[in-house]
Parts: structure tokens; C-alpha cells; sequence
């Protein structure tokens, strides 16, 4: 099997290596892009008029898929430790991380650098990546990295506060919808949560390759911590977009299994993340899946003759392994189930 090498092997190097580089067609180019002012940030904690709320948040996910919430009950210590602790364990030296580096898909915590595929070549993207499931979480943290000493305490916290999080934008959405039943996504239907943290070291030429390729997130939601160094875009009307990072918020991305529950009245939202050359920038990226075997459909009462159903019913896990055949294609892996 291939060496996995890491891109934090190269962070001191003056020059991007050459493996790193992107086709002229696929490199972000230009390094100044414009702020999304579209994407709002919402407020669930302050008083605000919870309708008020509820539009807000719909609104932003039929027009442009991603929203981003402040006061969301997630306590800044809890996030500041995942944070540092993330920090600490990027920064270990390579031989402490060394049985976590594969590209064994069947491994359950793995360390990998990003890669996509062009012309049937592999070329490597600018970042470091470790991912892990959350669910359940006592059998789960038996795979994760023993170092940090406190990674498995503190991830634990962290992914149970995403979770409950998560559970709370979904029923605000229910409301939002109009699903009589809000508690429509509790249990299997938003039961798996994966962890992927993202390390992106400060880039020699970020014109001409990415963190991670334009893609949608094949998920209900995800929910992304970006700190304080922005990276995330959105394609907006054909053009790329900066999504401002704010310390204490999450950004929130509706997935393509959502979409089809929705019935398309909630869109996701095609992304991308670009590198910087000053910045260390990590990203704790949680994704909040359908159990399985969880069958995937749009809601009735969203479905009448004006509005027949997107897709057929069918099983996540159907919908998932076309993801992943058709290169992350959502739209392909929609297509058999139309």
C-alpha cells in the first residue's frame, strides 16, 4: 500500500511540493474572495422571538443551505478544550501518531491527509485529517488516540453537547417545516455522529491548492467549528464565497438526506476550504448521519400534488455507498432513487 505522508511535514517548506499542486482548473487562483453577507447568525439563547428564530434559520436553509448559531448551549470551556486538546495532538510528533496514519477504510480512527482524484491520478490536498464515529459512544472510544492522556475524556464531552446541539436544530427546523411531530428526527433517524477534524498548517501557495474540494455533505446536518481563521467557502450564484469565522459560533450545513426529507424545500449548500499561508487553521467538523438502515424519505405532509416527492424511499446506507461510488456526487447518488 502507498505511504501516507502527512502535510505537516512540509509546513516550514518555502516551496508547495509538487503532489500538492492542483490541475490549473481545479486551484482556487485568486486569494481575496468576498464575505458571504448572507449567511446569517442566529441567536438561540437571547430572548430573541423563537418565530423570529425559526424563519430565520429556514430561510437561510431554502436559499442558500447554511446558517451559522451563537448562544447555542454548547459552553465556551468545553470548546476551548476540544480545541486546545485538537491543537496538542496535530502538533505531537509523527511517530506518537504513527498507528493512526492509514488509508484502511475499514479502520474506525484514522489519521489521513486529504486527497481527491483528477483524471483517474491521486493529488493531495493541504490538510491533515483525523476522523472517528461518535455512536455508540462507549464502544467507540475504545478506537480513539490514547494521546492526548485526555483526548477520549474531552471528545466525549464534546461530541454529547454536538449531539444535543444537533437535536435542537432539528426540531427547530421540524417547526420550521411545518412536521406536526417534532420530535420527527429523534432516535435512529439522527442517531450516528462522526468526528472529522481538519488541520490545515500555513500553506507556501495557497493559490494553487485547496484544504477540501467543492463537495456537498451527504448528511441530515453538519455542524463545523472554524475558530478564529476563516477558510470555509460556499459557491453562491456561480462564485465563491467567505464564510466569516466567529470564535464562539457553529456553522451549520444541511445535508443531502435532509434535502430529500424536505422534499428539496431545504437545499444543501456545495463548499470547498481554501489555505492561508500565515495561519494554522484547524476545523472540528461533526456529522450527524441516519442510522443504516434508516429509511429515507420526504415527510408526507411536505409531499401533495403540487409538490410530488423528490426520491423514492430507501435505506441511508443505500444512498451513502452511491455517495461514495459516485466520488461524492449527491446528485448521482440521487439518481436511482428518483
Amino acid at each position: 500500500m502507498e505511504k501516507v505522508l502527512l502535510a505537516s511535514r512540509y509546513k516550514e517548506h518555502s516551496k508547495l511540493p509538487e503532489s500538492y499542486i492542483l490541475p490549473a482548473d481545479r486551484r482556487p487562483g485568486k486569494l481575496d474572495f468576498p464575505r458571504c453577507n448572507s449567511v446569517p447568525v442566529i441567536d438561540l439563547g437571547n430572548g430573541d422571538d423563537p418565530l423570529e428564530i425559526v424563519q430565520r434559520m429556514l430561510k437561510a436553509c431554502q436559499e442558500i443551505g447554511v446558517f451559522q448559531v451563537v448562544n447555542h448551549g454548547v459552553s465556551e470551556e468545553i470548546i476551548n478544550e476540544t480545541r486546545s486538546m485538537y491543537k496538542e495532538f496535530f502538533e505531537m510528533p509523527e511517530e506518537d501518531k504513527a498507528s493512526l496514519i492509514t488509508e484502511d477504510h475499514e479502520k474506525q480512527c484514522k489519521l489521513v491527509t486529504g486527497s481527491t482524484r483528477h483524471n483517474g491520478n491521486k493529488l493531495n490536498l493541504w490538510r491533515d485529517n483525523l476522523k472517528h464515529p461518535c455512536h455508540p459512544l462507549e464502544e467507540c472510544m475504545k478506537s480513539w488516540p490514547e494521546k492526548p492522556t485526555r483526548y477520549r475524556e474531552v471528545v466525549a464531552a464534546y461530541s454529547t453537547e454536538i449531539k444535543k446541539l444537533g437535536s435542537k436544530i432539528l426540531e427547530l427546523l421540524c417547526q420550521g417545516l411545518g412536521i406536526d411531530d417534532s420530535s420527527y428526527f429523534e432516535g435512529k433517524l439522527s442517531e450516528d455522529l462522526q468526528m472529522s477534524v481538519n488541520y490545515y498548517p500555513p500553506c507556501p501557495d495557497p493559490s494553487l491548492t485547496l484544504g477540501i474540494p467543492p463537495h456537498h455533505d451527504p448528511t441530515l446536518i453538519t455542524i463545523l467549528h472554524q475558530g478564529d481563521v476563516s477558510g470555509l467557502q460556499l459557491l453562491k450564484d456561480g462564485e465563491w464565497f467567505n464564510v466569516e469565522a466567529h470564535p464562539n459560533a457553529f456553522v451549520v450545513n444541511i445535508g443531502y438526506q435532509l434535502q430529500v426529507i424536505s422534499n428539496n424545500k431545504l437545499k444543501s449548500c456545495e463548499h470547498r476550504a481554501v489555505t492561508n499561508s500565515i495561519d494554522t487553521r484547524i476545523t472540528i467538523v461533526c456529522f450527524l448521519y441516519p442510522a443504516s438502515d434508516s429509511i429515507i424519505e420526504p415527510v408526507a405532509s411536505l409531499v401533495n400534488e403540487s409538490n410530488p416527492p423528490l426520491c423514492r424511499a430507501f435505506q441511508s446506507k443505500e444512498f451513502m455507498r452511491n455517495f461514495y461510488s459516485m466520488g461524492g456526487n449527491g446528485e448521482l447518488a440521487l439518481h436511482p432513487f428518483k
